[in-house]
């Protein structure tokens, strides 16, 4: 048992994707297991997700906060989309982005509503706090 189940609070739940057609999901598919291993519920979408289909996915399994990966260029398109299809679907679920966004573009990113941006040198460390620190927003 870790410290997330032994505190009586249900654990924090987390929608993983890719968002378009970017089909390189290893480190997404690290960052789930890291998730896991840390008492996260991660709940994996998986690939060629579009933003709509983010927002269905986290009203039907009712996750505290999405995890995007981007390693495809889009990130200032496709990143925002997910936020506003969570925003026109009535969420306020945080949104953090991880992969290759070059830090000209981090400022952007925040603007637009996602809530951390996490590039390939994060640390296991570095991912659990940032999912925790985005649930605490929504608590």
């Amino acid at each position: 048992m870790n410290a997330s189940q032994c505190s009586g609070h249900p654990p924090v739940r987390v929608l993983l994707a890719k968002v378009g057609l970017d089909g390189h999901d290893r480190g997404l598919r690290v960052v789930a297991r890291v998730l896991r291993d840390h008492g996260f519920e991660v709940v994996f979408a998986g690939l060629r997700q579009t933003p709509e289909s983010i927002a269905a996915a986290v009203v039907q399994e009712d996750v505290d906060v999405v995890g995007v990966s981007m390693h495809n260029g889009a990130h200032l398109t496709l990143a925002p989309a997910v936020v506003r299809a969570l925003r026109e679907a009535g969420l306020e679920t945080p949104v953090i982005v991880g992969g290759i966004v070059p830090d000209v573009d981090v400022a952007r990113l925040e603007s637009a509503g996602i809530v951390a941006v996490l590039g390939p040198g994060a640390s296991n460390d570095e991912v659990v706090a940032a999912v925790r620190n985005a649930a605490r927003r929504t608590d």
